[in-house]
């Protein structure tokens, strides 16, 4: 990798140096990149599991169906054994989805739980990021709904002794239309509650208004109808909130279209309609300073009340035990915000783990810079490339420019193949077979110091086919109850072992677990990185842009790594390294084993002589080689 810039010094080194005091710290923006990467911790991996769906093994799966049709997975089913079984697939942080408590159409009146209205809930189980109360969790994930903060903060407790991390999601762009927390700790009041309605906005209100308007359900199109169409007492196309708030995805209209966040609301981080922004900004040269340096700036400054409600809820959960974050459409909150928040969680936890959806690359740096984020989602370059040359279209050559655009903030940037947003690998309409999936995630695991992410079911080649109601197949529905088929087979009743996982199914998930078990064990990974793939475009014959190559090392460990996108053709070529490579590895002229570490199944010699170098490539659709030079 080129020079890391002050940032990763920054957040790379808290981990070991939590104790430094304040100067210390603002030493560690001098450490040169040699120390920064001798200190650097293995790479990380995380795997995203839906919470409701990992543990049903109810294979009903109706259309639309009810908790009791389609059964809902439970906190209490990752058991230890499951949790080992993660955690021994290559994993160190676990993301559980759609904890908070968010609109369910169930009925949980008994338990002091208002309902939720079908005319403002995304189907039946509902979104996780139309949050009613932050301060609990789903009852639908509870065995005991009275006891389900005991119940997820039990599971909280097992996932750290199987070693694992807890990440949870927090969504400070927007709540649910109908928010009401029925366990607020003391002196803390709901969103809302305070506003000055008569007003459209006020730095202190918490949402935006339409003062004198009523809000008005969508109209509905194409046919849909909330619950398919089922006659519910709720459903009556009316829902009473006076004035109208503003929609999640910013829509000032009364009554916001269908495709719109209907189910959600703005929240107001003290930005007027005209974007005019009512607190203070940080200080030029701050996007170079460390989280203690941006704490002690909010330490004496007023903020929009927003900001202090959310900060709290942040505290509330790390007080719990949860690890980390994973911030939804943070692209939508100021940055400022982010500075705020995110300094008084290091605070608690140096070593939390901070994660942020944004999907505009203009905005990479202020977010991890200023906003002190850890990680962002490597979407809209390294995922949708990697899509596009998986679906055959796209050619290899446009993957290294990547790595170089975002060489100064490569650590930060989090691979991802899958997850609840996009469609599954084996989906006819991304690849149509999960081993397609293979090639891509080598390079996305290995070509950066980054964390690495999984999505529950990828490792089995789950497609997403399942027709469940508000949900589209290929995507595992997050709006409905129901059950992922590749899972149901691998838990087993509960066992999980993979006793009814498919032969093919076994074969991929033996891949993930080396891979990602390599990834978080190896120095290289955390090391340099150079391409090679555009020198052999130029240079060597039958080499092409289906293939993808790059070196990485450390001072202990030398890679070559080497993946075919072709799912038809078996290539054979000469690999060649340039000349200034073969110096920073510090070969000298000789013969050289190399042994792939994925399967051991393919070896070469590595030749040496007079400043130039090859090694013998043979290489099979969809397979990849790790080569490490002994």
């Amino acid at each position: 990798m080129k020079k890391h810039k002050v940032i990763i010094a920054t957040i790379i080194l808290i981990g070991f140096y939590s104790c430094k005091n304040e100067t210390e710290e603002a030493s560690l923006s001098k450490t040169n990149v040699e120390d920064i990467k001798t200190n650097m911790k293995k790479k990380e991996v995380v795997y995203q599991v839906f919470t409701r769906l990992f543990g049903n093994t109810n294979t009903t799966n109706k259309p639309w169906g009810t908790i009791e049709e389609n059964g809902v997975g439970k906190f209490n089913d990752f058991t230890e054994k499951a949790l080992k079984e993660i955690k021994d697939l290559g994993v160190t942080h676990i993301w559980y989805t759609g904890v908070p408590h968010h609109d369910v159409i169930t009925d949980y009146t008994k338990y002091g739980i208002s309902n939720d209205d079908p005319d403002i809930v995304k189907g039946r189980a509902g979104s996780p990021y139309a949050v009613k109360d932050y301060y609990n969790v789903n009852p639908d994930l509870a065995e005991n709904v009275e006891n389900r903060l005991e119940e997820f903060e039990a599971l909280v407790e097992r996932s750290h002794n199987a070693g694992l991390k807890v990440i949870i999601d927090i969504v400070p762009n927007h709540v649910a239309r109908n928010y009401k927390s029925i366990t607020n700790p003391d002196a803390s009041t709901d969103f809302g509650a305070e506003d000055d309605t008569s007003v459209a906005y006020h730095v202190n209100n918490n949402f935006y208004y339409n003062p004198g308007e009523a809000f008005k359900v969508p109209e509905w199109k194409n046919g849909y109808q909330p619950l398919g169409g089922e006659n519910h007492p709720l459903a009556d196309g009316k829902f009473e909130e006076v004035p109208a708030k503003w929609t999640g995805n910013g829509s000032r209209a009364s009554q916001p279209d269908m495709y719109d966040w209907y189910e959600t609301v703005k929240v107001n981080y003290g930005v007027s309609p005209d974007g005019k922004k009512d607190f203070d900004e940080l200080p030029e040269g701050y996007d170079n300073e460390g989280y203690r340096k941006h704490f002690e700036f909010w330490s004496n400054k007023n903020v929009p009340h927003s900001w202090i409600k959310f900060k709290d809820i942040a505290l509330y959960w790390t007080a719990k035990g949860v690890d980390g974050f994973r911030f939804d459409m943070a692209e939508m909150v100021p940055v400022e915000f982010w500075s705020y928040m995110n300094s008084a969680i290091k605070m608690k936890n140096p070593d939390a783990f901070l994660l942020a959806e944004v999907y505009n690359p203009s905005l990479y740096r202020d977010y991890i810079k200023k906003g002190k984020m850890d990680y962002l989602y490597d979407k809209v370059q390294l995922y949708d490339t990697l899509k596009h040359v998986m679906q055959g279209h796209g050619k290899t050559d446009n993957i290294p420019p990547i790595f170089e655009d975002l060489s100064d903030i490569e650590h930060h940037m989090l691979h991802f193949l899958e997850n609840h947003d996009e469609q599954r690998i084996a989906s006819p309409d991304f690849a149509g077979n999960a081993e397609k999936g293979k090639p891509a995630m080598v390079v996305s695991a290995t070509a950066t110091t980054a964390p690495t992410m999984v999505y529950f079911g990828q490792e089995f080649g789950e497609p997403g086919a399942e027709d469940l109601g508000f949900g589209d197949p290929t995507r595992t529905s997050i709006f409905d109850y129901g059950s992922v088929p590749s899972l149901v087979r691998w838990v087993n009743d509960k066992n999980f072992d993979g006793g009814q996982s498919t032969k093919e199914e076994l074969e991929l998930r033996d891949f993930y677990k080396r891979l990602l078990n390599f990834t978080i064990n190896s120095s290289a990974l955390m090391g340099e990185y150079y391409d090679i793939h555009l020198y052999n475009r130029q240079h060597t014959e039958w080499y092409n842009d289906k293939v993808l190559s790059f070196v990485r090392w450390s001072d202990e460990e030398k890679l070559i790594i080497v993946s075919n996108f072709n799912d038809e053709n078996t290539y054979g070529f000469d690999l060649q390294l340039p000349e200034d490579l073969i110096s920073k590895l510090k070969l000298t002229d000789g013969l050289y084993e190399v042994e792939d570490q994925l399967y051991g199944n393919y070896a070469s010699k590595l030749k040496v002589e007079n400043g130039k170098a090859s090694v013998r490539i043979d290489i099979k659709p969809l397979e990849s080689f790790i080569l490490k030079i002994k």
